[in-house]
């Protein structure tokens, strides 16, 4: 259980940091490439035999394919930061959380590599997570939607309109980067190979996240600034604690899935409900009460058999 609590306490660190980010002027992305940095080193020291780096295939396919994985993370981390900044942290952990059912079809569907056999309420239940998904981005944007004033801004779409779109699209860049994560650990790499398929990982996120600050820098001419460098390497320390030790807590439970997944998700939805309220006052409405209920209801729908309901 420890493993848990862990794992839940480092996912929400990474929802409050980047939530902080406008407050202490961090570029967002300039923190979100250097935070992979910091996930390289972190990942390093948990390493207990750096010795497997010298049976790394650079050029195979698998590495490769994981490498370009690191593309992924880096667009999923902009989006989760986008989103606790524009939208709300309660919403984002929304999205990031009921993002498992991605995985969970996926699982189902194309690699049929599920260990029960889905029920209606199993399958009811992924109807209700997508529902959960839709009151917890409207609620958090509809307080910010202004009614038109004239013909021309009927016509425009309004940025509270857009913010609409973000905890989608949050909710499907983490259940795709869930899947591959999944089917890549699995296909390519060992049951001791856990840390090391992460830091190749983000060692791509790094290769195309720094490209990319190059360009904006030279083209655009942004600025990088050391509370920027700063803020990345604070956030890449949670951000690889929180999958190390979900990985644990995987390990403890007899790599069970289905089983802890679910709980870790229900922890860390609460949990980040709770601290956005105390440290940021996001207020939680009646919707956003509702919506974290049935995020609950369905979770518990989705693997209840492992619950032992």
């Amino acid at each position: 259980m420890l493993y848990f609590l862990l794992s839940v306490l480092f996912t929400v660190a990474l929802y409050l940091i980047m939530r902080a980010f406008p407050r202490y002027r961090v570029h967002s992305f300039h923190a979100v490439v250097f935070n992979y940095y910091a996930c390289v080193l972190t990942g390093l020291v948990l390493t207990p035999d750096l010795d497997l780096f010298k049976n790394v295939i650079w050029n195979s396919e698998g590495t490769l394919i994981t490498l370009a994985l690191g593309g992924m993370f880096v667009i999923t981390f902009m989006l989760i930061g986008l989103t606790a900044q524009k939208v709300s942290v309660t919403a984002t952990s929304l999205a990031g959380n009921m993002s498992l059912v991605i995985p969970v079809l996926f699982g189902l569907f194309v690699f049929q590599n599920n260990n029960k056999a889905f029920t209606a309420v199993n399958y009811a239940g992924l109807v209700i997570a997508l529902a959960a998904l839709a009151l917890g981005a409207i609620q958090t944007t509809k307080k910010e939607t202004d009614p038109p004033t004239n013909a021309a801004s009927t016509n425009a779409v309004s940025p509270a309109n857009l913010l609409l779109i973000l905890p989608l699209l949050t909710f499907l860049a983490a259940g795709t980067n869930n899947t591959l994560i999944n089917y890549l650990s699995v296909k390519y790499y060992g049951a001791g190979e856990t840390t090391l398929f992460m830091i190749i990982a983000c060692s791509g996120a790094i290769l195309i996240g720094t490209v990319i600050l190059i360009f904006r820098i030279l083209a655009r001419g942004e600025k990088l600034h050391w509370r920027s460098i700063v803020g990345g390497f604070i956030l890449g320390v949670p951000n690889f604690l929180s999958l190390y030790f979900l990985l644990r807590a995987l390990a403890s439970f007899g790599n069970s899935a289905a089983f802890v997944f679910p709980i870790y998700n229900i922890l860390t939805m609460l949990v980040s409900a709770c601290a956005a309220w105390l440290i940021y006052h996001e207020r939680l409405n009646h919707l956003n009460k509702f919506g974290l209920l049935l995020a609950v209801i369905a979770i518990i729908m989705i693997s209840y058999q492992e619950l032992g309901l």
